[in-house]
């Protein structure tokens, strides 16, 4: 059974940081273009990041550029997203999901053929 696993997710003060981490089990993903989507409460999934699957290019939402950095360890078979400066609008559940369709990366939801269960983020004071 393919899954993919999201951790790290929690209560973080405004200007915080945390890191999430996605692990996959079942099946590797190292063939695979992995990215991150949120979704807030009354609101529809949004795009926070992408990368290719070697590592090598990477894409991002427009809200999150210069504060969240994705990456990716096929070793491991994990994608992390390391989150900076958190705004209260950053708050929502943040999916993993990975894709076999996709060339280089894609902000497109309905490309993903893997998702995990979320992990929610609150950021506030």
């Amino acid at each position: 059974q393919v899954q993919l696993v999201e951790s790290g997710g929690g209560l973080v003060q405004p200007g915080g940081s945390l890191r999430l981490s996605c692990a996959a089990s079942g099946r590797t993903f190292i063939n695979y273009v992995k990215g991150w989507f949120r979704q807030a409460p009354g609101k529809e999934r949004e795009f926070v990041a992408a990368i290719s699957r070697s590592g090598g290019a990477t894409n991002y939402g427009d809200s999150v550029k210069g504060r969240f950095t994705i990456s990716r360890d096929n070793a491991k078979n994990t994608v992390d997203l390391q989150m900076n400066s958190l705004k209260p609008e950053d708050t929502a559940v943040y999916y993993c999901a990975a894709s076999s369709k996709i060339l280089l990366t894609s902000s497109t939801s309905r490309l993903y053929e893997y998702w995990g269960q979320g992990t929610q983020v609150t950021v506030s004071s």
